[in-house]
């Protein structure tokens, strides 16, 4: 009978509920005389018998009796809780980019799970190699240490080798004592990251060996930490680069002189970016004098800023060479003609020369809205400059406006996207250059740093949650003289 010869153990139960008969691989199972167990048995449960766990599955032969199939699924049970574990170890693992807190979960996960005692170790720093412990039911622990690798068998090749090197083994004896203090199995297990090493793993065991299919697991596991530890690392490379770009592309925090109050205030399109394509700087000159300047270059968002970058630079390259607002910017038109012909910029640039009566301005608009005289009676006029669009044509023409600013005047500097934001009662309708003459009517008098949160308040108050274009504006203000 091939029931017999089946490797799957079977028993035969006749009508009386005896035992019957057993194939071979049941004997094995059951050396002795099968107990009554099986009475309690129910058809497709999971039953244990020797340790391992069976399906038990009822067959009805026709003649009252019954043959009970016993099938293993001991190893199949083992890999579905493996995979339900290793599914939230990598939901656990996912929850954090920050490097430090991820080799705390990736250290407490395996604690938990692995080991009596896990340690994540990463590749070296400038101060040396981080590494977070814990022991089982404890907290992690992060610390900058400096260790000898090399004096670890298999720890050196785990932390620089890339495709991953197999797991090593630690004799404990062996094992330094910031390692292991008190262990009976140590394994080295690489963390392998995208395209690089993420650090090693050190599972320390105090009573049991490790078997092969927890080795095995342990892998599996390392593989899943050391994406997450790189994912981790990378988004703060990425984090601390893009900041640093960012730092670069922001207008300048402007300074208070002695003969010059100056403010300015920006605000990029989107408000989940940083920068634009609105920019202002201020340099210092001989004899006291400041050279301002406010531009926008065409477009919105990272292109625009790093455009306003290189405009930046090239202005300040120009100021060493050349002292005349329109040669200056016909130089720059030029350059821009040159490099980049898809965009175009508007800009203003202004020199600051402090006089006995106050400040006295140059200013020279290249295609962009003139700047607006604020008096201390609150008259307000626009300076007499025009040009054209620099970095779209040939040849530019401008005029240059010659200002006086007596003390507590003001002169403003600002982009389209004030008198361009859409908004007001209805959220369709411009700000416009004549609203906001009216607004700085009430100005007159007001603290440089004032004025410029004022106007943006305005703008910022108009266009509400809607869309708005990138936001600059500056303030050169005349200083109120001190009574005596």
């Amino acid at each position: 009978m091939n029931w017999l010869r089946s490797p799957c153990p079977a028993l035969v139960v006749d009508a009386a509920g005896a035992v019957h008969g057993m194939n071979e691989a049941a004997k094995t199972l059951f050396p002795q005389q099968v107990s009554s167990d099986w009475r309690e048995w129910q058809h497709g449960e999971s039953v244990r018998v020797a340790e391992r766990t069976y399906a038990a599955h009822r067959v009805d032969n026709g003649d009252g009796s019954a043959t009970w199939w016993l099938l293993d699924e001991t190893d199949l049970k083992l890999e579905r809780e493996r995979t339900a574990l290793l599914t939230r170890m990598s939901s656990a693992l996912m929850t954090s980019l920050n490097p430090e807190r991820c080799m705390n979960v990736v250290a407490e996960l395996a604690a938990t799970h692995l080991a009596d005692e896990a340690l994540v170790i990463a590749p070296q720093s400038d101060h040396g190699h981080p590494i977070t412990r814990c022991v089982r039911g404890g907290t992690p622990t992060h610390e900058l240490q400096r260790i000898d690798v090399e004096g670890v068998v298999g720890l050196s090749e785990a932390l620089r080798g890339f495709p991953p090197v197999p797991s090593r083994w630690i004799d404990p004896a062996a094992a330094p004592e910031w390692l292991a203090r008190d262990g009976r199995s140590i394994v080295v297990t690489p963390l392998p990251g995208h395209g690089v090493p993420a650090g090693a793993l050190v599972l320390v065991r105090k009573d049991l060996q490790f078997s092969e299919n927890e080795e095995a697991f342990a892998r599996l596991f390392a593989s899943r930490a050391g994406v997450a530890m790189s994912a981790a690392s990378l988004f703060t490379q990425q984090s601390v680069i893009t900041e640093r770009l960012t730092r670069d592309l922001l207008p300048p925090v402007l300074r208070r002189y002695e003969k010059v109050e100056l403010a300015g205030r920006y605000r990029a399109a989107a408000d989940s970016e940083r920068v634009g394509g609105d920019f202002y700087d201020v340099h210092e000159l001989p004899d006291d004098e400041l050279f301002v300047v406010l531009g926008d270059v065409c477009g919105k968002g990272l292109d625009s800023a790093v455009q306003t970058g290189k405009v930046r630079t090239a202005l300040h390259a120009l100021l060493q060479v050349v002292d005349d607002h329109d040669q200056m910017l016909r130089a720059l038109n030029q350059a821009l003609l040159t490099t980049d012909q898809s965009r175009f910029i508007t800009v203003v640039v202004g020199t600051v020369r402090p006089v006995a009566e106050g400040l006295h301005l140059t200013l020279t608009s290249g295609g962009h809205p003139p700047p607006l005289v604020v008096r201390t009676g609150g008259t307000v006029e626009p300076a007499r400059t025009r040009g054209t669009l620099v970095g779209i044509l040939p040849e530019i023409r401008t005029t240059t406006d010659e200002v006086l600013l007596r003390p507590g005047d003001s002169c403003l500097l600002y982009t389209d996207g004030i008198i361009e934001a859409v908004g007001g009662p209805l959220g369709d309708e411009e700000f416009g250059e004549e609203r906001l003459r009216r607004a700085l009517g009430a100005c007159g008098g007001m603290p440089a740093e004032a004025l410029v949160e004022h106007v943006h308040m305005l703008a910022a108050n108009w266009v509400g949650a809607g869309v708005h274009d990138d936001i600059a504006v500056v303030s050169i203000t005349a200083p109120r003289r001190r009574s005596r």
